[in-house]
Formats: C-alpha cells, sequence, structure tokens
C-alpha cells in the first residue's frame, strides 16, 4: 500500500529556522520573585509551504532573574516573523529559546494562539526550563 502524503517536505518542517533574528535587548531588574506577560494579540507569519498568511496571539511570560526584556526590541524581533515562511510550532520553540538566551529567566512560558485556517486553530505552548520526558 503506497503511503499517502501531504506534500510536506523536510525543507519545509525547517524553513525559517535559519533566520538572523535581531537581537532582544534587556535591561537590569531591580526586583525579586515576580511575573511579566508580554502579548501580541496581532501577531503574523507565514506559512511555508502556502505562502498564506497565519495570525494569531503570541503570550510571553516569564520571572526575570538579573533582566528584563526590553520591550521595543522584543517588537522588532517579532516583527521579523511578518514575512517568514515558518510553521507555527517553530515559532514558539524559537521564540522561548531566544528569551532565554537574551534575558536567562528563572522560568518562561510560551504561548502561540493560531487562528483557524481551513477550519483548525492551533495553540502551542513551550516551556523553560524544557522537561523531556
Amino acid at each position: 500500500m503506497k503511503k499517502k502524503t501531504t506534500g510536506y517536505t523536510d525543507d519545509h518542517a525547517k524553513a525559517g529556522l535559519d533566520t538572523k533574528f535581531p537581537e532582544i535587548e534587556t535591561w537590569q531588574n531591580q526586583f525579586k520573585a515576580y511575573e511579566i506577560l508580554v502579548d501580541d494579540p496581532e501577531f503574523t507569519s507565514v506559512c511555508p509551504k502556502t505562502g498564506l498568511p497565519d495570525f494569531g496571539r503570541l503570550t510571553i511570560r516569564y520571572m526575570p532573574r538579573k533582566s528584563c526584556l526590553e520591550l521595543k526590541s522584543l517588537k522588532e524581533y517579532l516583527f521579523t516573523y511578518r514575512n517568514l515562511g515558518i510553521f507555527q510550532e517553530n515559532i514558539v520553540n524559537q521564540v522561548l529559546d531566544d528569551v532565554v538566551k537574551a534575558c536567562n529567566p528563572v522560568w518562561a512560558h510560551v504561548v502561540g494562539d493560531f487562528r483557524p485556517r481551513g477550519g483548525i486553530s492551533t495553540i502551542v505552548e513551550a516551556k523553560y526550563p524544557r522537561r523531556e520526558k
């Protein structure tokens, strides 16, 4: 029996991950044990296979250690995704990795809540520290 495929390739799966993203700047944290929630309710990217736009809400929640994310540079970082062909799962994981790299938080949680296309919506979550079981 022949395996049915959707035409997605390994290149589609890796699309966007080799992008050079702008640095997320930080500033020195002054307090301990509190949470920051950053909400981007108009997040956009592009499907790497179809070239169609993806729309969603991206939230970044974290507990700062020694530094906090500077919001203007974070906004410029997130704008990079607007015309980038990249899967939604990769977006959430890439954002988490870049947030951790920028500010080394105690913990971080990134959620991508993507709007329906073709009748299906997607919610992707990634957490740091990553727990593999």
